[in-house]
């Protein structure tokens, strides 16, 4: 049987595709503070405003491409089982191949109900209109968890976490919290590759393997060395 493989990805690997985040060092999001466009305050107060945000944000990523550290990640399904637990809204893993991808933080080509969040559609375009309904007649907005809200895939995530023979981390920080707290329930035995730029300090343990690094050069290296060593 194959070695399982965890992945938790954060918007370091997306922004290698040229997408922006949050995280940028003015701590904007194309110009625009987190509680203008991305809190239930914020689509009380201007929805309009919202769904136009959102509706650029959907338009840039279906215009991206997939980078090495996606495709990486990606052919590693041919010698392991691999799970990729993401931050991020967007489809680039999807796009790169991989099969077994779980979005904490909702996903951006799909819009739900206000009323029923269990009613998810998957968006024909990039555009999402006021007057947009879901079948019980509320407005639909886009299928992101907002600052502020509970993540609903958390205790999944938490499973796949606890099930890794190797986990991997990469393009985040560990910073953002519940993600990050994923950490926390890696079996201790599993060996854990992290890269990233900025290498956390919670990394700093036995057991780790750091490469302080860009997701793109990086995950191509291990998955060079998951391959001589486990493959």
């Amino acid at each position: 049987m194959p070695k399982k493989i965890v992945v938790l990805t954060g918007a370091g690997i997306s922004a290698e595709s040229g997408l922006k985040t949050f995280r940028d060092s003015d701590g904007l999001w194309e110009g625009h503070d987190v509680s203008e466009v991305a809190t239930p305050g914020a689509w009380q107060k201007d929805r309009a405003f919202v769904l136009e945000f959102y509706n650029q944000r959907r338009k840039q990523a279906m215009e991206v491409c997939p980078n090495a550290g996606h495709l990486s990640l990606a052919e590693l399904q041919e010698h392991f089982d691999v799970s990729i637990i993401t931050q991020n809204i967007d489809d680039l893993h999807e796009k790169a191949g991989s099969k077994q991808v779980m979005h904490l933080h909702g996903e951006i080509s799909k819009v739900r109900s206000t009323v029923d969040p269990n009613l998810i559609y998957e968006l024909e375009d990039w555009e999402l209109k006021e007057g947009d309904r879901c079948e019980k007649g509320s407005q639909l907005r886009p299928h992101i968890v907002w600052f502020g809200e509970a993540v609903p895939m958390m205790d999944a995530a938490i499973i796949e976490a606890q099930s890794a023979d190797i986990f991997i981390v990469a393009g985040t920080s560990l910073v953002v919290y519940p993600a990050a707290s994923l950490l926390d329930f890696v079996p201790a035995e599993a060996p854990k590759f992290v890269v990233d730029p900025s290498i956390p300090t919670i990394a700093m343990q036995n057991n780790f393997y750091l490469y302080e690094e860009a997701a793109t050069t990086g995950l191509p290296k291990i998955k060079a060395h998951l391959l001589e060593e486990y493959a």
